[in-house]
């Protein structure tokens, strides 16, 4: 990462560090649809054991995932402010937080996790596969969570592509194990979906161990002397990065969690055709979603980076030219929605029911595309100021008091029925795009008051 003069080199640099984000992310949501396509060729309720376990754990690994993303801003300021003594302490306390919030959420799987599926009055057979498969996953949680540390070290220094590269490892291989643990092939038990669960955590030990390899490979991480170098645990460094992360995680946690109660709703209130409409409606609209949450996280990187160096002006470049690109491409995928709509329902089903209903879902997923592409570019750009908190109140007031009572209200007392949601979605993603926005004008308008009077001040010392 280096710092660029006009805005063709801007443009530059942020393709360069973008589209190996992108690639990243899609392939982590490929893992996740993998686990779900291949567990359902094992049964009906190998399928569904797994979707709901996906659902729930996608949950929590926003959550928390969003807690250990303040990495980047920490690291991208320290960079761009030349103080890389001090990135190893940073990463290495980074770590020690990622393990205590993996038992942590171990701990409360193991309390709560049968109470939780209880509650939800599954048959048998999809109880017991939708909990044994997160037991899974729960061998690789501590090995996932310092693994996105270290990626997000490697990111906020601008060599996004290692974990694209690692990625691009790794996917074969959970691939190959899913078909083997699923299926039972080569000797092992035929464990359904089951089998998905411990596929997964048995990958994200094989990206920990590459992620750690490669900080001792490629000498840019080499120099930092990550777990050569050992750090005392510090409460001080902890809270910093808490501060920082855990309202980036609730406000992740909130955009997340409205579609899992979207999806609980439309299933008590609608039919199952419904339901499966919206379902693969939000399916096909995450991978879309990929994105611009991918030129989220790019602007978290060179914001924080400019301004570390106190480059302003520069930092204000790099968000106006991440938002347009973020809406202007959502606005594209728009038109492609609603010109392929219903190619797109027939990838999913053949139930000419399902099909009508799921490109009317489409259509309402075209309003929203723009919002969410703003909002989520918006909210990129604040974190690279470690501006969190205020986004976080914002979140939470534009999803859950405005967006859900208003697609309540739309889908209970209006002709609209389940894409009333939708609609209530789109209003809550608008309301937290405004909100993020004047954030962000009143912090550029205060630095630049700042400037302003820090030139007045050294004027006047001067004269």
């Amino acid at each position: 990462m280096h710092q660029t003069q006009s805005f063709k080199e801007k443009s530059f640099l942020f393709i360069k560090i973008l589209w190996p984000i992108l690639v990243t992310q899609v392939g982590l949501y490929t893992m996740k649809l993998f686990d779900t396509m291949m567990s359902g060729q094992a049964g009906a309720d190998d399928l569904a054991g797994v979707a709901i376990a996906t659902s729930l754990w996608i949950l929590v690994f926003h959550g928390i995932n969003g807690i250990l993303m303040a990495v980047t801003p920490i690291v991208s300021q320290l960079i761009g402010g030349g103080k890389h003594r001090d990135i190893a302490e940073s990463v290495t306390q980074a770590l020690y937080l990622s393990m205590l919030l993996a038992v942590t959420v171990v701990a409360a799987g193991v309390l709560f996790l049968e109470p939780i599926l209880s509650v939800m009055h599954l048959e048998t057979s999809v109880h017991h596969i939708a909990k044994h498969y997160l037991i899974g996953v729960s061998f690789g949680i501590i090995p996932l969570f310092a693994a996105n540390v270290l990626r997000y070290f490697f990111d906020a220094q601008g060599y996004t592509r290692i974990m694209m590269t690692i990625m691009s490892m790794v996917m074969p291989f959970n691939i190959a194990l899913n078909y083997v643990l699923i299926f039972g092939k080569f000797g092992f038990p035929r464990m359904g979906g089951i089998g998905a669960g411990y596929a997964t955590g048995v990958t994200y030990w094989l990206i920990l161990i590459i992620s750690v390899v490669i900080t001792f490979r490629v000498k840019a991480m080499r120099e930092h002397r990550l777990f050569v170098k050992w750090f005392s645990p510090s409460v001080k460094a902890w809270k910093e990065q808490l501060a920082i992360g855990v309202p980036m995680g609730l406000s992740i946690f909130f955009e997340v969690s409205i579609f899992t109660v979207v999806t609980l709703l439309i299933g008590t209130m609608f039919s199952t055709e419904t339901i499966a409409a919206h379902q693969a409606a939000y399916n096909f609209t995450s991978l879309l979603f990929m994105m611009p949450l991918s030129i989220s996280m790019a602007l978290t990187i060179l914001v924080g980076f400019e301004l570390g160096a106190k480059r302003f002006a520069d930092a204000k470049q790099y968000s106006r030219l991440g938002v347009i690109a973020a809406m202007g491409l959502m606005a594209v995928v728009s038109i492609f929605l609603f010109v392929f709509r219903e190619e797109i329902a027939r990838l999913y089903t053949d139930n000419p029911e399902v099909i009508a209903l799921l490109k009317q879902f489409l259509i309402f997923a075209i309003f929203y595309q723009i919002s969410d592409a703003a909002q989520v570019s918006l909210q990129g750009v604040l974190r690279g100021y470690k501006d969190v908190t205020v986004p976080f109140v914002t979140a939470l007031i534009s999803y859950w008091l405005i967006g859900m009572p208003a697609g309540y209200g739309l889908a209970s007392f209006t002709g609209l029925g389940p894409f009333g949601f939708w609609l209530g979605i789109t209003i809550g993603l608008t309301g937290a795009a405004i909100g993020f926005f004047l954030r962000l004008f009143i912090i550029q308008k205060r630095r630049t008051a700042n400037l302003s009077n820090m030139a007045i001040r050294d004027a006047a010392e001067t004269l």
